[in-house]
């Protein structure tokens, strides 16, 4: 079966069993959802959990699972990662994409392999990481150097400027 990442704990909340998670999903009413089904993370196993209580606090959200309603069952997930099953995530509009969609995606700039994207990092503008052969170089996620996505092939097709690599 695959996962897909849809947040990370950070820390326990409280005595009660909370988890204070870093979401990695536009969807969060919907993947933490009351009674909405995920799997943690801990020592290589997807510990299969349900959601029993859901908020956001100071730009986190904030979760409880059912059966673990008390800091000494779940203090060991923090530093942890949620996951969601691959098959429930959202079919998105086109031209819009899930990292894991563009991670591991070979790169191509004037039609010839210049290494793969080795992670997608978000934050004021995506970005793309690219591992080539012999240094590592980010490149904004944006039209003016994105020329082509094709997840199904794992190929991106870029455009630089001078100097990017």
């Amino acid at each position: 079966m695959e996962y897909v990442r849809v947040g990370n704990i950070v820390n326990t909340f409280g005595i009660k069993g909370e988890l204070k998670v870093k979401s990695h999903s536009d969807f969060d009413d919907i993947r933490f959802k009351v009674s909405q089904q995920l799997y943690v993370k801990y020592l290589e196993v997807f510990e299969p959990v349900v959601v029993k209580s859901y908020r956001t606090h100071k730009g986190f959200i904030l979760i409880s699972f059912f059966d673990k309603q008390d800091i000494n069952l779940v203090e060991k997930y923090k530093g942890c990662d949620i996951f969601i099953k691959k098959d429930d995530v959202h079919t998105l509009s086109e031209g819009v994409y899930y990292f894991f969609e563009l991670e591991n995606c070979s790169v191509y700039y004037n039609n010839q392999k210049i290494g793969y994207v080795s992670a997608v990092e978000d934050g004021y503008q995506t970005i793309l990481r690219i591992d080539m052969e012999n240094k590592e170089v980010l490149i904004p996620f944006v039209d003016r150097f994105i020329k082509e996505v094709n997840v199904s092939d794992k190929r991106i097709d870029i455009d630089i400027i001078e100097g990017l690599l």
